[in-house]
C-alpha cells in the first residue's frame, strides 16, 4: 500500500509516511527495494538475523551427535542432560540439555514417545544417609550358550551407589547371606535393607507352605540389628531404585560380548559397576554427580538399637511320627527333635518363641518336651530338660 500511494498516487514519501505512521526513512528505504527488486518487493522478509554469534558452533553439534553415537552403541544413558555431563567434565564445553535435545532432534536422533505419567504423581522416597538402607533385588540373565543364570544386587538407596552386583547359576538363600556378609566386610553394616517378597528374603508371606517364621537372612538380618523392610506384594515400585538400577545394566551387557562363562560375567559386571559408580552422572542425585562422590562424601548410617527382643512367635500343627521323632525348620536348617516312641502317631502343638520350644498334646494339653533348640546342632537329644511324667 506504501509502494502504491507513492508510485501509483504520485504522493510524496513524506506524506505517505504521516498517513501511515511510519518513518520517512522505512518509506524510502521500500521504495528503493522496489525499484530494484520489482514486484518481489511486496513478499514478506525474513526476521532471522544474518549472523548469531551466540549459536552453538557446528564443531559443537558435530560432537553432540557423535557422543550420542558413542554411548548408544556401548549401552550407556545417552540422554540431553549426560551428554552435557560429558561436555562440560570431559571437554570442557558448557550446553543446556533443552539445547542438545533440539540439536538431536533436528538431526532425527529423537524417537516421539508416548506421554508419560508425570513425575510429580509419584510418592518418591530416600534415605538421607549411605547405609542407611540398601535395596536388594536379582534378576535373571543368560550366558552366551542360552544358560541361565541370576544376578543379585546390592544398592544404596540415598546415593544409587552399587555395593556389590555378582552372578550365580541360581540366587540361594546362603549365597545370598554370603553376598550381604562380603558387602558388610567391605562397606559397613547398614541400618535396614529394603526387598520384595521372595523366598530367598523373607518367608512371612509363605503360611502354610513354609515352616519356621524366619530364613537365614532373616535371621542375620536380627543378629546384626538390622531392620528389615519388605514391599507390598506385587508392587515393585517400592523397589523402584534397585529395579531401574537393573534396567540399566541389562541394557550395557546386551551391547557387550556375550559372557561365555560366569567369571566372564563377573569381569563384565565389575566394568561396569566401577563406570556405573565412579564415571556415569545421576540425574537423581544433586548436581547429576556421580554416585561414588555422594557415597563417599556423606557419613555412613549404622544399625540403631537392639533386636534382641525382637522375638517370633508361632504355632503349628503337627503329628509326631513313627520314630518319636518331630521335625522343625529354624533359619533354613531342617532339626530333629526326638519326644519318645510311645508318642508315636500323637497330634501336638508346637508352640515356638525364637529357640524357645514346648512341643504340647493337643487333645489332652500334656507337656510332653521343654527345650531351648540348639541351632548348631541337626539332632536335639533329650536332656536333663524333661517335663515332668514322661
Amino acid at each position: 500500500m506504501i509502494i502504491t500511494a507513492v508510485v501509483l498516487e504520485h504522493r510524496s514519501q513524506a506524506d505517505v509516511a504521516r498517513s501511515y505512521t511510519v518513518s520517512k526513512g522505512w518509506v524510502s528505504k521500500l521504495i528503493a527495494r522496489w525499484r530494484v527488486e520489482g514486484d518481489a518487493a511486496f513478499q514478506p522478509r525474513s526476521r532471522r538475523p544474518k549472523t548469531s554469534p551466540n549459536a552453538t558452533p557446528d564443531s559443537t553439534i558435530e560432537l553432540i551427535v557423535n557422543l550420542r553415537a558413542n554411548l548408544q552403541r556401548k549401552g550407556l544413558d545417552h540422554g540431553p542432560a549426560t551428554i552435557a555431563w560429558h561436555l562440560r567434565h570431559h571437554h570442557g564445553i558448557t550446553v543446556s540439555p533443552a539445547t542438545i535435545s533440539r540439536h538431536l532432534t533436528r538431526a532425527g536422533l529423537v524417537v516421539p514417545e508416548p506421554k508419560k505419567r508425570p513425575k510429580s504423581t509419584y510418592i518418591r522416597f530416600e534415605a538421607d544417609l549411605p547405609n542407611e538402607c540398601w535395596q536388594s533385588d536379582f534378576t535373571h540373565w543368560q550366558l552366551a550358550d542360552g544358560t541361565g543364570v541370576e544376578v543379585l544386587t546390592f544398592l544404596d538407596d540415598c546415593t544409587r551407589y552399587a555395593i556389590s552386583v555378582t552372578p550365580h547359576i541360581t540366587v540361594t538363600t546362603q549365597l545370598l547371606i554370603t553376598a550381604f556378609r562380603t558387602a558388610i566386610a567391605e562397606h559397613g553394616t547398614p541400618a535396614s535393607t529394603l526387598t520384595d517378597n521372595g523366598m530367598i528374603f523373607t518367608v512371612r508371606l509363605a503360611g502354610r507352605r513354609r515352616e519356621g517364621g524366619r530364613n537365614a537372612f532373616e535371621h542375620e538380618l536380627r543378629r546384626l540389628n538390622i531392620t528389615q523392610k519388605n514391599g507390598a506384594p506385587a508392587h515393585p515400585q517400592t523397589q523402584g531404585k534397585v529395579e531401574r538400577f537393573q534396567q540399566t545394566m541389562k541394557k550395557w551387557l546386551t551391547a557387550q560380548p556375550p559372557a561365555a562363562d560366569l567369571a566372564y560375567l563377573a569381569q563384565q559386571l565389575d566394568d561396569f559397576v566401577d563406570y556405573y559408580n565412579h564415571h556415569r552422572p545421576h540425574r537423581s542425585l544433586p548436581h547429576h554427580g556421580t554416585p561414588a562422590s555422594r557415597y563417599e562424601a556423606l557419613p555412613k548410617a549404622t544399625p540403631d538399637g537392639t533386636r534382641d527382643h525382637d522375638t517370633h512367635h508361632r504355632v503349628r500343627h503337627d503329628k509326631i511320627a513313627k520314630n518319636g521323632i518331630v521335625t522343625l525348620r529354624n533359619a533354613g536348617r531342617l532339626h530333629h527333635i526326638p519326644i519318645g516312641r510311645a508318642h508315636a502317631g500323637t497330634r501336638i502343638l508346637l508352640l515356638a518363641n525364637d529357640l524357645h520350644i514346648r512341643i504340647v498334646n493337643a487333645a489332652t494339653g500334656e507337656l510332653l518336651r521343654e527345650l531351648e533348640l540348639d541351632p548348631t546342632r541337626d539332632y536335639q537329644a533329650l536332656n536333663s530338660r524333661k517335663p515332668p511324667n514322661m
